[in-house]
């Protein structure tokens, strides 16, 4: 009589034992590549957008306005989780304007306000009143959330300052020729920092 030949039920549990094995094997490796690819396109979206606010804080450096303009008035302040300045605004075939812009962090997000643009000097103090007094009713844009700090320095008699010159010292000190911005975001170890010319410096 021929015996049957088969597998036993041990050997069965043992195959479906290695089968389990291999797929949870291949589950967590499956998951940590998905895990990986969210985490990287969330850092890149967040390089990307700082870069852009970095592009948008150079544009405004490039065209800020001196103190040569602005007859001695405040054109710069800089602080933590805020940075104000005055720029010169430049519309073809029309007179040059200046223009009070500030950033600010709050709430852990970087977002940026512009006032109007304006040739008149009264004007322009009642608006740059407005933007450090954070009373400016002008809707901000934001920029870049996850930002849980902004640290700004100055380039003043070749070193890096925190504390730019006040209205009353404008007068009696060189004015600030660059700013230096360091942005904390969550997900990355270390701020995010550049520097940047003050353009009628």
């Amino acid at each position: 009589m021929k015996r049957q030949t088969g597998f036993t039920l041990v050997e069965l549990l043992v195959a479906i034992s290695i089968l389990v094995i291999v797929a949870v094997l291949g589950w967590r490796g499956l998951d940590g590549i998905v895990r990986s690819r969210v985490a990287l396109t969330e850092q890149m979206e967040t390089t990307r957008g700082m870069q852009l606010a970095f592009a948008q804080m150079q544009s405004d450096c490039e065209h800020a306005a001196g103190a040569d303009i602005l007859d001695q008035r405040p054109f710069l302040e800089a602080a933590d989780n805020r940075l104000t300045l005055v720029r010169t605004v430049m519309i073809e075939n029309e007179p040059s304007r200046l223009q009070v812009v500030s950033y600010r962090v709050v709430g852990g997000m970087l977002t940026r306000r512009e006032s109007p643009a304006t040739r008149d000097l009264a004007q322009l103090d009642q608006l740059w009143q407005a933007a450090v007094s954070d009373i400016d009713t002008t809707t901000p844009v934001a920029l870049q959330a996850g930002v849980g700090a902004m640290q700004v320095l100055t380039w003043q008699n070749n070193t890096w300052r925190k504390d730019p010159p006040t209205s009353a010292q404008v007068a009696l000190v060189q004015p600030p020729t660059g700013v230096q911005v360091a942005l904390s975001v969550q997900g990355l170890a270390a701020p995010m920092s550049k520097a940047f010319l003050l353009g009628s410096q």
